[in-house]
């Protein structure tokens, strides 16, 4: 079984330049001279525009409309490029910090991937899932945050 790496040193990642000109496009619109629109939301006004963009991925899926799935999920990305927008402006976290758990949490729980246990069905990658995910819980519930 091959172990994977992370941190491909010199390498910029696929589209990074491309998120980052969203991340900008965000803070204009939501500039004092940007969307009047995009600058009255807060995290409870957009959550209908999450539920809507991701019943579309799910259309988009179910119909194997490639297309329109690149476009949705399009959307789905800026919901958390927004949500991360509102987040930093608040002083609770950054799009680099939702990127960072995300990592963090993708390597935890694939030790069959990054580390030294091997798993060879998908049941056993599950069974695995579940419970260091249970874990996790459980330790924040204790008190301390990974």
């Amino acid at each position: 079984m091959t172990k994977h790496r992370l941190g491909v040193k010199g390498r910029k990642l696929a589209g990074s330049s491309s998120l980052r000109a969203l991340v900008k496009i965000m803070d204009m619109l939501l500039s004092p001279g940007g969307c009047p629109w995009d600058r009255r939301q807060t995290h409870s006004t957009l959550l209908k525009y999450l539920r809507e963009e991701s019943g579309e991925v799910s259309q988009a899926v179910r119909r194997r409309d490639w297309d329109n799935l690149r476009e949705e999920l399009g959307d789905v990305l800026l919901q958390v490029v927004f949500h991360s927008a509102l987040a930093r402006r608040a002083g609770h976290f950054s799009l680099g910090d939702v990127i960072k758990t995300v990592n963090s949490k993708m390597v935890r729980r694939h030790p069959h991937v990054f580390g030294g246990s091997g798993l060879d069905t998908p049941a056993q990658v599950l069974r695995q899932w579940k419970i260091i995910k249970r874990a996790e819980k459980k330790k924040r519930r204790g008190g301390k945050r990974s």
